[in-house]
């Protein structure tokens, strides 16, 4: 995970700022954290044993209130130019992305950074170093009486300055400091807050839920965690693709908003989005007990489209069968009248009150065209 280190200087020539990622120590295998530019200018910091590297990737402590500890740091000039290094220490926080950072320059230093000092007590070392030289930097850390219980962070800062142009670039890397004083440890991390929305597609046993949720470290441990995303449908059933997500470390106070999407989720209506978490630490971590794990689900609807169209399908195919029953009892009525008509017309006539070619007429059809309709024959044909 990479170390933001931040400054703010004004070269002679022009007020520009240059801002460079450092990598993190623990991010390399051999705990070193190095940058180049050009393959002419490099600096390297690792942990030490006194003597030269060790197979540290971090520096972590239990110190109780009030202790003081003493430790070393290997500083290397990797490049092929002597270089000058400012060497300090200064507070950690997470990014928005979830990196480990720390404070600016100038940022006021109130926590573990504070605590680091280096020989004779100096809070900020400067170590000319020629190509391929390195340098062990003894330093302690005193950790105040009134010291909180739980996880502090800070960073151990290599700066190495140098004009570019009219540019002065300032390069540094970092390697994190945990200082964990012992108490009430409380290793707490929350889903505080879960929202999910429904993305429809075309077909409707496809489609995508976007969950969005905000995770909180509420306690007072640095923890990470392992996450489980995903959507079930009615009795439980699994809708789409489960997500597995691995969430970097956050220390104690910091909140997080992550956001995913769960695909392959069809139009089944009832939705029902979850996130579970379970926290866990850095393999280089002290243990701090039992981890929490947790859940967090909501409900939202996944408006069936084609149930929807077979349903006004259904309504159009009723109301026409509706329409057709009425429009033959009608035919029906009127051919029973007319039938019942010719068949007194032709007794009147058989008993002389009538002419024999008198006929009735016949009942209009309801339909637009076709003769009238008999209840066994709708278009009139016997």
């Amino acid at each position: 995970m990479p170390i933001f280190a931040r400054s703010r200087r004004t070269s002679r020539a022009a007020s520009t700022i240059v801002l460079l990622l450092a990598l993190l120590g623990g991010s390399l295998s051999t705990g070193a954290v190095s940058a180049h530019a050009d393959d002419t200018d490099g600096i390297s910091g690792t942990p030490s044993d006194g003597q030269g590297q060790d197979d540290r990737s971090r520096f972590s402590y239990q110190a109780s209130p009030g202790q003081h500890l003493e430790d070393s740091y290997l500083v290397r000039n990797t490049g092929t130019t002597p270089q000058t290094m400012q060497v300090f220490a200064t507070d950690a926080y997470n990014t928005e992305d979830g990196s480990y950072g720390l404070l600016d320059t100038d940022a006021a230093v109130t926590d573990a950074g504070n605590w680091v000092t280096f020989e004779g007590g100096q809070k900020n070392m400067s170590i000319p170093l020629d190509p391929g030289a390195s340098q062990v930097v003894p330093f302690t850390v005193d950790v105040p009486a009134d010291a909180r219980p739980g996880d502090h962070a800070a960073g151990i800062v290599i700066s190495v300055q140098s004009a570019e142009g009219q540019v002065l670039v300032d390069r540094r890397v970092a390697t994190r400091v945990y200082v964990r004083v012992p108490g009430d440890l409380q290793p707490a991390l929350t889903i505080s807050s879960l929202e999910a929305h429904y993305n429809p597609s075309i077909n409707p046993f496809d489609g995508s839920t976007t969950l969005t949720f905000t995770l909180k470290n509420a306690g007072n441990v640095a923890l990470g965690a392992n996450l489980v995303i995903g959507v079930n449908g009615l009795f439980g059933m699994t809708l789409g693709e489960v997500k597995r997500q691995e969430l970097t470390e956050m220390l104690p106070g910091s909140t997080r908003t992550v956001t995913v999407d769960v695909t392959g989720v069809g139009q089944y209506a009832y939705l029902n989005p979850y996130v579970k978490l379970a926290a866990v630490i850095d393999a280089d971590a002290l243990n701090p007990g039992p981890l929490p794990a947790t859940s967090r689900d909501t409900v939202t609807i996944a408006w069936p489209i084609w149930l929807l169209v077979l349903a006004a399908i259904a309504l159009l195919v009723w109301l026409w069968l509706r329409w057709r029953r009425r429009s033959d009892a009608k035919n029906a009525a009127a051919w029973i009248a007319y039938t019942e008509e010719e068949a007194r017309r032709k007794a009147e006539a058989e008993r002389g009150d009538v002419p024999a070619s008198a006929s009735a007429t016949p009942p209009a059809a309801s339909t637009t065209a076709g003769p009238p309709a008999s209840p066994l024959h709708p278009e009139g044909r016997r």
